[in-house]
């Protein structure tokens, strides 16, 4: 495991709430760090993996506001300034991406291609 000069990504005040109090609901002890990531599939060729998960091979350690992350050193091409916010909407529920290196998005946000 590497440790990050700078954050591959950002957060957003609301999505660093949401990420402390379901940190919280899992339990202070858990020793899993935030994944951010991708994986292939979705409707534009790639989809966001946004979850906690164990270290691994590969792996990229990077911390925002007190938060323990990881990324896959292969796949900070692809989030490299990309910014999480969180949505309490009515109508929409959840965490958004805005990734700059996106060339095309889904209507759902959660897929993209480079």
């Amino acid at each position: 495991m590497e440790t990050a000069l700078q954050s591959p990504v950002s957060f957003t005040a609301g999505a660093i709430k949401e990420l402390r109090r379901v940190m919280n609901e899992q339990g202070a002890d858990t020793p899993k760090r935030l994944r951010v990531g991708v994986k292939g599939g979705g409707c534009s060729g790639l989809s966001y993996v946004l979850g906690f998960d164990e270290l691994q091979d590969g792996d990229e350690f990077f911390e925002i506001e007190g938060i323990p992350c990881v990324i896959n050193k292969s796949h900070e091409m692809y989030l490299f300034g990309m910014q999480i916010d969180w949505q309490d909407g009515l109508n929409n529920r959840g965490f958004t991406f805005e990734n700059p290196n996106a060339s095309s998005t889904c209507g759902c946000g959660s897929s993209f291609g480079v």
